[in-house]
């Protein structure tokens, strides 16, 4: 019975995909040949009406057939008209799912910071470059930071424009206990966060957000694979949502690039200790 409710699961996903493919892709086209500006912020205003078509028949899949268990706690007063950044840990694809059921139509149609090995993934990969995702290098040399940090600026150049909610998984991949051990990360349950995407997006848009929302994904009393998920098993799944506010400093001319950077680290570490000793007690 499972097994079959996973294979129906990619059987829907994939023809929900390929459905939506159609139309977004002539009007990708469009705004590759336009010249102008506007008319390309016009063609990615309908991309992004069409991914929000994608993912609200994706919801309506695992509302009514996956039916999940979820314990979601989320601030009241979110809007899809204003800007946002949403940061979150990270440890499967189940994590994207979750997080476009619990803040569809709470937020604007998402922009992820994504692998940009990724682009290579049939249908989606080109969908994520024509909705202009900043595709990240994670390569660790510092040409590659140096690009990341270029594409996270177009990404905030553009954003100016209309409403935009930004999601980052701040640790840069999924947790597994051999990555902890391997970046010898001080936290139980996560990695170490990145706080170089989030710092850019926050001095760049930061007089524009409204807030930022730290999410929290909690599998400890269910399955974080992305299969179960599928397959409707993956157990109780404890998705809480914090609103912060936008402070100052985060987007204020009087902070040198180092002092910015400096603090932004503090204020990441602090965040991500305080998550890891919510998912202790969880978890306990």
């Amino acid at each position: 019975m499972y097994f079959m409710k996973g294979c129906a699961s990619l059987c829907y996903l994939a023809i929900n995909t390929l459905l939506c493919a159609l139309p977004f892709y002539f009007l990708a086209l469009i705004k590759l040949l336009v010249p102008s500006e506007r008319l390309q912020i016009r063609c990615l205003a309908g991309l992004n009406r069409i991914a929000g078509y994608w993912i609200d028949l994706n919801n309506l899949w695992i509302r009514h057939v996956l039916r999940p268990s979820i314990a979601l706690t989320r601030p009241n007063d979110l809007s899809p008209h204003q800007w946002w950044l949403v940061i979150s840990n990270h440890q499967s694809w189940t994590d994207i799912l979750l997080l476009q059921l619990a803040l569809r139509r709470q937020v604007p149609v998402p922009r992820f910071f994504i692998k940009r090995e990724l682009i290579w993934i049939p249908v989606i990969g080109l969908a994520w470059w024509a909705l202009e995702f900043p595709l990240m290098y994670r390569k660790g040399s510092v040409s590659a930071s140096r690009r990341d940090m270029a594409a996270t600026r177009r990404l905030c150049q553009r954003a100016r424009h209309t409403p935009v909610a930004i999601y980052n998984f701040v640790e840069g991949t999924r947790f597994t206990p051999a990555k902890k051990a391997a970046q010898h990360s001080p936290f139980t349950h996560l990695l170490k966060p990145k706080a170089g995407g989030i710092g850019v997006v926050l001095s760049m848009l930061g007089d524009r957000l409204s807030g930022i929302l730290d999410v929290t994904l909690d599998y400890s009393q269910g399955s974080s694979r992305f299969w179960d998920f599928l397959c409707g098993r993956s157990g109780l799944i404890k998705l809480t949502i914090h609103q912060l506010p936008v402070e100052p400093w985060m987007h204020s001319a009087g902070l040198t690039d180092v002092e910015r950077k400096q603090r932004f680290h503090t204020w990441v570490n602090t965040l991500w200790h305080d998550k890891d000793q919510r998912l202790s007690s969880s978890s306990s």
